[in-house]
């Protein structure tokens, strides 16, 4: 597929100001699906435990970066590393501590199987988030169940979900039609997170399913955010250690201020880099900024040299002038 940009794209980016997309307006009493939707990393404590006070202080550390909205779990919240009732007890944590948040709150109800996520979307629609996500199931082995899986899920709910397209069953692609069928089918279901390579490439082409398809974000830690924010999509959901950052990168680029944005997000990216050769950056961040206690994971065990705490501490230098939380 070949990447083209259409003759609406290419003369509302003549002007910084109208790089932007117009939000949409929400329903009454709805909050926007679009911006910076950070998804919320999992604490554990020295044993390995998941730690839910600091779980519940992230949701307040999110607030204060000022993000748009919230999701847990997800890959980054290695939610495959959680039981079901450490994912029923850590959604209702999440939904306790963002009670009146002016943030949209995205629960994750993805399961192995249809019967799984069900379950999982049951007990979250008891804590009446503003929408759900659901990785597609590793156990399928065609479209046609990925096609059972995402009609029960909506069937289930009257939410909107947001499909992720990566992270199910090895090598089985949710094709475009796939998605726009589902959104046609679902009005509800028409929300995609896209990772599926090419990426570019795939977003453009649901771009032209508008309607059907209501929101396009992004995941892959938004490194490629201000070139997807060009072409009209709706947001990215990176992780946490640097939602402030994220955040006014959106807020510079919507109000056209594109050399701020193109300043921070360089920072940013940064910082993104040091994870790529760094084993360890995001839990570090997340201890130094007084978020989590520990730099435990279940997925991975990290030891730190010196040399590489030296550099997560130089590049982060660079991000503290625009720092907020």
């Amino acid at each position: 597929m070949t990447t083209q940009i259409t003759r609406r794209r290419l003369i509302g980016g003549l002007g910084s100001a109208a790089f932007a997309p117009a939000a949409p307006v929400p329903a009454a009493g709805k909050k926007p699906l679009r911006g910076i939707f950070p998804i919320l990393a999992t604490p554990f404590t020295e044993s390995k435990a998941v730690d839910y006070e600091d779980l519940a202080r992230e949701v307040g550390f999110l607030d204060r970066c000022g993000v748009h909205g919230m999701v847990w779990p997800q890959l980054a919240s290695e939610y495959d590393r959680l039981t079901k009732e450490e994912r029923w007890r850590g959604m209702e944590v999440v939904a306790e501590a963002h009670r009146g948040k002016k943030s949209a709150l995205v629960l994750g109800v993805q399961g192995e199987d249809r019967d799984a996520a069900l379950e999982y979307t049951r007990h979250a629609e008891k804590l009446q988030p503003d929408a759900l996500i659901a990785i597609p199931p590793q156990q399928a082995r065609s479209l046609d169940d990925y096609q059972d899986y995402y009609r029960a899920i909506a069937r289930a709910t009257q939410r909107p979900v947001f499909i992720q397209t990566t992270g199910g069953a090895r090598g089985l692609e949710p094709k475009i039609a796939f998605l726009v069928e589902l959104a046609r089918k679902f009005p509800h279901l028409s929300y995609v997170k896209e990772e599926w390579p090419p990426i570019v490439d795939r977003m453009i082409e649901l771009d032209r399913h508008r309607p059907p398809v209501k929101a396009i974000f992004s995941g892959g830690g938004g490194r490629g955010m201000m070139y997807e924010w060009r072409l009209g999509m709706d947001g990215t959901m990176p992780g946490s250690p640097y939602a402030d950052l994220y955040v006014q990168v959106w807020d510079a680029y919507q109000a056209g201020q594109m050399d701020k944005a193109r300043e921070i997000f360089s920072k940013l990216l940064l910082m993104l880099s040091c994870e790529n050769h760094v084993g360890g950056t995001r839990q570090y961040i997340m201890t130094k900024r007084g978020v989590f206690k520990t730099r435990i994971s279940r997925q991975r065990t990290f030891t730190l040299t010196h040399e590489a705490i030296a550099e997560i501490e130089y590049q982060w230098e660079g991000c503290k002038p625009y720092l907020k939380a």
